[in-house]
């Protein structure tokens, strides 16, 4: 059986995603990675981690990006500049920065493209992979996508997810509470342990998960 693995919210902690995916989970192509969202902001270095990404799927490794609501943040003021203060106010600054420009209207197509072409949701086997959560309480919990990046909910009852084990990030939370998830088989699971929050006690880590051996990896 090929591995399939998650990886929460990497807010430009490029350093750990690469020790992550190159030296603790060994990812080869034969795995299947699903990354959560939230790529960018916050941390220093949210251009390497989408060139990162980028070149790992054209080396032809099986990865399979999701849609955060820092990414939804970015394409909302592209699309309208009056959402930048909110944008700046979440990160958005050190994104700017580290792509080496003043106005996300710089921003080269090649990163365009991959923004706008994010998933919000993956499903296969029994495991349903969003960034936040979803919306139980409509008839398709699948047309929403503002849950889908900012709603976290700590189970569900909804037929079409109530069968299923969901893996999110979106709000962090200690490795220690990660981990007592994970042990616990709960139906849904958190893994953003808040890499950029290193001042943080029992955050600052980036987590993976395996989810047919449910080995967590975090760094």
């Amino acid at each position: 059986m090929k591995r399939l693995f998650a990886i929460g919210d990497i807010h430009g902690c490029f350093d750990s995603l690469k020790e992550l995916v190159e030296n603790q989970i060994q990812l080869t192509k034969e795995d299947q990675l699903v990354l959560l969202g939230d790529y960018i902001d916050r941390g220093k270095s949210s251009k390497d981690v989408i060139d990162y990404i980028i070149g790992l799927q054209e080396k032809g490794f099986d990865i399979i990006p999701l849609l955060g609501n820092h990414e939804m943040l970015l394409l909302e003021t592209l699309e309208d500049k009056k959402n930048k203060p909110k944008w700046i106010q979440n990160g958005g600054g050190e994104t700017l920065k580290s792509f080496g420009i003043d106005s996300i209207k710089e921003i080269s197509l090649k990163y365009l493209e991959f923004f706008t072409n994010l998933q919000t949701y993956y499903s296969i086997e029994e495991f349903l992979f969003v960034h936040a959560g979803f919306n139980d309480k409509i008839l398709n919990p699948f047309q929403d996508t503002y849950s889908m990046i900012w709603e976290s909910q700590a189970a569900y009852s909804h037929p079409l997810l109530v069968e299923k084990t969901i893996i999110h990030g979106h709000s962090p939370i200690t490795v220690d509470f990660c981990k007592k998830q994970i042990e616990d088989k709960q139906q849904v699971i958190n893994i953003d342990t808040g890499c950029v929050y290193k001042e943080k006690i029992g955050y600052g880590k980036l987590t993976a998960i395996e989810l047919h051996s449910k080995k967590r990896f975090s760094i």
